[in-house]
């Protein structure tokens, strides 16, 4: 009879609480087994705990490892309020069910047309009196997310008055992931990008060299962005995020290596970028190579040379070589020497030379403090005056201008001194016999 009862709670724990409530199995196996009060207490059967562990490890397997992923709690709250407002009880989906999801859809509209034209547009007309462009870009990117967002509430919470079969209600918390999911990405994405696009345009109107450099900087921090939120998602879906981030850093480490040479011009665009040597029409010199910037790239950065040939430099090279950025003169300078011929004399000499300083420090665009005038070589054919000066403005063509300016007033002292610039010239002295046949003949 022991064994008969071992062998009928058995059967209960395998088939389950579907074949016999725990409750009456835990009654009558209690009242089969008691044994008399004379009876000497029975060892515990190693069988029937083998079997109960068995059976226990069977029900933990049998349950699953994840829950679906479940709408917000708030719908199931607002859900269960409107239902017993309206005294809504019944385990089906009746006429009144099917009367509320619609009140919850028309009202997700009618709430989304008030947001639209009423909060946005009471948004719109305060961005106007702001000073800042950035508020009138953004409530208008912000308008569409926000209604998308009203939308999803509203067609969720009509799903969950209805009463679904368990297959349907996981369908429903993997659709309401995702929905939320893409909204909130969607809204986040367009508010990123109208703040890169302001920055672009303050840039731009600025001046700042960053301006070349914001979209392929806009490119690359909205593709880092989609990426976190993909990741993001996955992981709310219960996807392993850990396994693909470490299987994706072995595939790092194989392309890493198969391509140096792209990574390393990424990140000397990067350096470019942040250290703003050049911009966009700037004339620079690197190496042995002069001309204009024409593009910024991510790989290469694109110079028009002179001779309107087109170079194109590796970015690598750009951030380790040394770069003269010829368009960023605060003013330019003037050195040249000046040579008169050996018959000027000491007192000539001096007066030209102040001659010289007063008339380049009369020149408007010369920067008078900056003018030096000496007398300072006996070259082998010239007396040499050194002058050095610098133009007030760094535009070459008016520096240019200028330089020729004063040469001119150079050239008109000397000659109205009745003085005489100094040209290679070599005296040759002859002796000998050669000398007086030379002498000879001219006689």
């Amino acid at each position: 009879m022991r064994k008969l009862f071992q062998l009928i709670a058995l059967a209960v724990t395998l088939a389950g609480p579907g074949a016999l409530p725990a409750q009456e199995a835990a009654q009558s196996a209690p009242a089969a087994q008691a044994p008399s009060p004379d009876a000497a207490p029975a060892a515990p059967d190693p069988q029937l705990a083998l079997t109960t562990q068995a059976a226990a490890a069977g029900q933990v397997a049998d349950q699953p490892a994840k829950s679906a992923p479940r709408p917000p709690d708030f719908l199931e709250h607002l859900v269960d309020s409107v239902l017993e407002l309206f005294d809504v009880r019944n385990s089906g989906n009746t006429a009144t069910h099917y009367v509320v999801a619609a009140v919850f859809l028309v009202l997700a509209y009618l709430l989304r047309r008030v947001v639209t034209t009423f909060l946005f547009g009471f948004l719109r007309r305060l961005a106007a009196k702001t000073e800042t462009t950035l508020d009138d870009k953004l409530f208008p990117a912000l308008e569409a997310p926000v209604a998308a967002l009203i939308v999803v509430t509203g067609a969720l919470a009509a799903l969950k008055v209805l009463k679904l079969s368990e297959t349907s209600d996981a369908t429903v918390g993997y659709a309401s992931t995702l929905a939320y999911s893409f909204v909130v990405f969607w809204l986040l994405l367009r508010a990123f990008n109208t703040v890169l696009d302001h920055l672009h345009e303050v840039a731009g109107q600025k001046g700042m060299g960053i301006a070349a450099f914001m979209p392929w900087i806009k490119k690359a921090l909205v593709t880092i962005f989609v990426v976190f939120g993909v990741l993001m998602v996955a992981q709310s879906l219960g996807a392993d995020v850990k396994a693909f981030l470490a299987g994706l850093g072995i595939g790092g480490l194989a392309f890493a290596l198969a391509a140096q040479d792209t990574i390393a011009n990424l990140f000397g665009s990067i350096v470019v970028a942040i250290d703003q040597p050049f911009k966009l029409g700037d004339t620079v010199k690197i190496g042995a190579n002069t001309g204009a910037v024409e593009d910024i790239g991510l790989r290469s950065t694109k110079l028009r040379l002179l001779d309107k040939s087109l170079l194109v430099v590796p970015n690598k090279l750009m951030a380790s070589e040394v770069v003269t950025n010829l368009s960023r003169f605060t003013q330019r300078r003037v050195e040249q020497i000046i040579g008169l011929t050996y018959d000027t004399t000491p007192e000539q000499m001096e007066q030209i030379v102040e001659e010289f300083r007063a008339l380049i420090r009369a020149e408007a665009e010369v920067d008078a403090a900056t003018v030096q005038v000496f007398f300072r070589d006996y070259a082998a054919s010239s007396l040499d005056i050194w002058i050095a000066y610098l133009t007030r403005s760094s535009d070459l063509n008016v520096h240019l201008a200028a330089k020729q300016r004063v040469n001119l007033a150079l050239m008109r002292a000397v000659a109205a001194r009745g003085l005489s610039f100094a040209f290679p010239t070599s005296v040759m002295h002859l002796d000998g016999p050669v000398a007086k046949q030379l002498a000879e003949r001219k006689g």
